[in-house]
């Protein structure tokens, strides 16, 4: 948050003042995990407004602070509970409600499972217009004690000053919240994060500017090298990679999420698979039984190698990959559309019109789109539609408990 003259000087003081206390009854979660309610504006009997809450809960009447205003929206801080929803509970970690790593911990976890199917069922109407149903959410193994992946950052150290070394305080963009054990990190990341701190704290004034930090376990060692090469088990596969690349960082649920992509994708019948956003193998790997031949393809050329890799060092055969041009990705691949099936699993902004022109033009019998951002891919799924394609499953994933993100698998055929 800006300091409070600052904001105060800048802020819109329609159609409430800076820090206006409010009652409203929260009606809703947003897909970002903020309570939202309404409130009558002066002169107004109706209650249209819309107020944004964080960690507020559905069914709950609370007083709130309004510390911003838009258009057509107020931001506000919650200032306290007056009714609770039955679904409230204490939250684990002391940190909580200023840390913006978490939204949910203050939820029972069996609810933020019912929510973000709600969410991923109201995308689906809002964004692709689409009544489908949503299956239930597959849960997470473990609530908490499960990521395999931190990042803590901190700012340049300044002398005589605290150094904080954690996440972003929530709200904020650029204040760094300290953080010394976050509990939904792996018992063994919590343990080494505490002697990485000591180091950095030891020598401060090494450091000319901030930095950001690593932490990641795989197979029970954690590493801080960006460049190591580390193992994950998943199922019956072993899979290396560097340390700082991307891999699915709740290694708990891998078997299921992997199972039933591979699940979704033999369903169509195809006899071929390509991977079109392969990485260093998951997917095209876990599901290459499944198939007579699998192509992974990938923009990173070091990811191919470690792809390649991982196919020889777990004795899969029918696996290759290569390194493709964004601008080409299915140049020269000589598997019948009418006979494959394509993985994608994109960044968060989604697919961009130059991939799903080629795939559109490619025409694969069906498509398994992975995504872990349900928004951007109900907006992808309009274009499938409008191509011919139809959906035939979406299965929410709860990859990461307390929190608002979720992964989602949508399966689409052409008729």
């Amino acid at each position: 948050m800006l300091d409070a003259s600052v904001a105060k000087r800048k802020f819109n003081d329609q159609p409430f003042a800076y820090h206006a206390e409010l009652e409203l009854d929260i009606v809703t979660l947003t897909n970002l995990g903020s309570g939202l309610g309404r409130v009558a504006l002066p002169g107004e009997s109706e209650a249209k407004w819309v107020v944004m809450v964080p960690f507020a809960l559905p069914g709950e009447r609370v007083r709130v602070r309004v510390f911003r205003n838009h258009k057509n929206f107020s931001e506000a801080d919650l200032v306290a509970v007056l009714s609770p929803s039955p679904a409230r509970v204490a939250a684990s970690c002391p940190l909580f409600g200023r840390c913006g790593g978490c939204q949910y911990q203050h939820l029972a976890y069996p609810e933020q499972l019912a929510w973000k199917q709600r969410q991923v069922a109201e995308l689906l109407q809002h964004m692709a217009g689409v009544e489908f149903p949503v299956a239930p959410v597959i849960a997470s193994p473990r609530e908490f004690g499960y990521r395999s992946k931190i990042t803590p950052h901190f700012n340049e150290p300044r002398e005589g000053q605290p150094l904080p070394i954690g996440f972003l305080r929530q709200g904020t963009r650029f204040d760094i919240l300290d953080v010394p054990h976050c509990p939904i990190a792996t018992p063994a990341i919590n343990d080494r994060l505490a002697l990485l701190r000591a180091d950095v704290l030891a020598r401060r004034a090494s450091y000319t500017r901030g930095a950001t930090l690593l932490l990641r376990e795989a197979s029970g060692e954690v590493t801080t090298d960006h460049e190591a090469v580390i193992t994950e088990t998943v199922g019956d596969l072993k899979l290396r990679f560097r340390a700082r690349d991307f891999f699915q960082n709740n290694p708990f649920i891998l078997p299921a999420f992997t199972g039933y992509v591979r699940a979704q994708a033999a369903a169509s019948g195809a006899r071929f698979l390509v991977d079109a956003y392969c990485g260093s193998g998951l997917f095209a790997l876990t599901a290459a039984p499944a198939f007579e031949r699998v192509t992974g393809v990938e923009i990173s050329e070091s990811s191919i190698v470690f792809a390649r890799q991982n196919a020889a060092a777990n004795g899969i055969t029918n696996a290759t990959f290569q390194a493709g041009d964004a601008a080409t990705i299915f140049a020269g691949l000589n598997f019948a559309p009418a006979d494959t099936t394509v993985i994608i699993d994109p960044p968060r902004k989604g697919c961009d019109e130059s991939f799903l022109g080629q795939l559109f033009a490619f025409g694969p019998r069906a498509v398994v789109y992975v995504s872990c951002d349900p928004a951007t891919q109900m907006r992808d799924l309009k274009q499938f539609l409008a191509t011919g394609y139809v959906l035939t499953a979406v299965q929410p994933f709860d990859l990461f408990p307390q929190t608002r993100h979720l992964e989602c698998v949508i399966t689409l055929r052409r008729p």
